[in-house]
């Protein structure tokens, strides 16, 4: 953009606000419908409308979905054997979404039992240095 452009723009708009102009615009208060597929390479966008409109979801999505859900239900649990169980399948899901994307290992999802085993030793020899 040219340097200045977007300054003149904004003051437009702010003027514009002020007056009212944006007021009781069609679609007002209502979520906007984005249909934009530039993102999308251009032989996937039929397939990807398709899918879309099947309410379909790509797997990494789908396993997000299920990632949080077992969060939430393990945040619940009380019972140790079940929520190790749960813990597990926890693991289990993000080693399988990791598994499925092809970026830096940096945007892997981290898997959930490192602190609790950092902390359940820690617990144990505190307790067995106290004997």
């Amino acid at each position: 953009m040219i340097p200045g452009f977007d300054k003149i723009v904004e003051e437009r708009i702010r003027k514009a606000q002020k007056k009212g102009e944006f007021n009781n615009l069609d679609g007002a208060g209502k979520p906007l419908v984005l249909d934009d597929d530039r993102h999308i390479r251009e032989e996937f966008r039929l397939a990807y409308k398709i899918l879309k409109n099947a309410d379909c979801l790509p797997p990494e999505i789908e396993l997000k979905k299920e990632i949080r859900r077992t969060e939430d239900l393990l945040n619940g649990m009380k019972d140790t054997a079940e929520k190790y169980r749960t813990l597990k399948k926890l693991n289990y899901l993000i080693l399988k979404l990791n598994s499925l994307r092809t970026a830096s290992i940096e945007f892997d999802m981290p898997q959930q039992y490192t602190v609790k085993l950092v902390e359940k030793i820690g617990t144990k020899r505190s307790t067995s240095n106290k004997k």
